[in-house]
């Protein structure tokens, strides 16, 4: 799965300067990005759908502010073609889409807001179904769905998920463990040092289940406030957000934006392993992937370990279990030792191969479907409709 290109670097690459985020679409397979504006409620947001071979795109709706329309394009491109990967790689019969909000989540949220991007999602007739993500709150996801029911992760007074985040962080701790597994032989994480950036959701339940476990936790958080917090439940020692990279620790756990592992970190990492929660953590996934190899680092591919959270809003299409979906969560840590293994087998980056076993589920089902049946259905809430005709 190589990086999006900038607009800039996509103008250099081809003699065709006059359509750049064509070309950025059909460089990566995209189908469709859609321009969603209400000057009425302040709503700027953009969907991206990469591939519906496999279902309904699903992904989150991420709000943050962006400095430029540009870069709120880059990430949702980048965070909508990993999560083709996430679900072909998790089993999932789903495809992979995204949605960013350009705007402060700590100032701009209103209830008219939400339900206008509502009607957007609800426009596309089910191609994209939304979740929550960075920036977003379960009653930000409950206006969503006051406008459309292609929205998962609502409150479960709805018949929802609710917070996916515990999941999310259970499947990540899970994954930490098969790393250990495969540096030390033992999956034991007591006694293991451990940095964990951030302070979010998915770390503060990573950490407890860490620190339960016997580890001891570094950790930090932009939001000096919200790492000493988590620090006091946990028994952690507090760092500041740029010492974290270059502690000396047994395992790296980046829990917060992407693109952390970049030329100017590279250099600073004294660790065995890197995994954690966050997205798209290699700044460009082919250089800095193989960076990690060369200085002997285990990297567990970001959008494998966290699939926690994907796993669990799906559980809502087919009728909520949360025991189901722990269930199917856990097995990430064999998902991610089959990975380790076949990458040490084929002398290849973990992320190319766990790029190449998602490709080839994509593939070998995308032959099925050329056969015409009559159209499936989803059970539970979404039992009244399909989102794709498979003819």
């Amino acid at each position: 799965m190589n990086e999006i290109p900038t607009l800039e670097s996509l103008k250099e690459q081809n003699t065709d300067t006059q359509f750049p985020i064509f070309n950025a679409l059909q460089s990566k397979e995209h189908e469709q990005v859609v321009i969603c504006s209400d000057p009425e409620t302040g709503l700027r947001a953009i969907i991206a759908i990469h591939d519906t071979t496999l279902g309904p795109a699903l992904g989150g709706t991420r709000m943050w502010n962006y400095n430029s329309e540009q870069e709120a394009l880059i990430d949702v491109l980048r965070l909508s073609r990993g999560m083709t990967y996430k679900a072909a790689i998790s089993g999932l019969n789903l495809g992979g889409g995204k949605a960013v909000i350009i705007g402060d989540p700590h100032k701009d949220k209103s209830e008219a807001l939400f339900r206008a991007f509502g009607r957007f999602v609800d426009g596309l007739g089910g191609r994209y179904i939304t979740a929550e993500d960075v920036g977003m709150e379960e009653k930000n996801m409950e206006w969503i769905y006051s406008e459309t029911r292609f929205v998962t992760g609502i409150p479960k007074s709805l018949g929802g998920s609710g917070d996916p985040s515990p999941v999310t962080a259970f499947g990540v701790y899970m994954g930490v463990k098969a790393c250990a597994k495969k540096a030390y032989g033992t999956d034991s994480l007591e006694g293991k040092r451990i940095a964990l950036q951030g302070a979010g959701h998915v770390a503060s339940y990573f950490a407890k289940h860490a620190a339960k476990e016997g580890a001891k936790l570094f950790i930090s958080d932009i939001y000096e406030e919200k790492a000493i917090k988590l620090a006091k439940e946990v028994g952690a020692e507090v760092v500041s957000a740029d010492a974290i990279y270059g502690l000396d620790v047994d395992i790296f756990t980046p829990c917060a934006l992407g693109g952390i592992i970049n030329d100017d970190t590279m250099g600073e990492f004294k660790c065995d392993i890197i995994a954690g929660g966050a997205n798209n953590i290699l700044d460009v996934e082919d250089r800095h992937g193989k960076m990690l190899v060369d200085k002997g680092i285990i990297y567990a591919p970001d959008y494998v370990i966290n699939a926690g959270g994907l796993i669990n809003v799906a559980g809502e299409l087919e009728g909520y279990n949360e025991k189901r979906c722990h269930e199917k969560a856990a097995q990430i840590y064999d998902t991610i030792l089959g990975i380790l293994d076949y990458a040490a087998e084929h002398e290849i980056p973990t992320y190319r191969a766990s790029n190449i076993l998602a490709e080839e589920r994509i593939k070998s089902v995308g032959k099925i479907h050329k056969i015409y049946s009559s159209r499936g259905h989803f059970t539970g809430r979404f039992g009244e409709m399909y989102m794709r005709d498979r003819g």
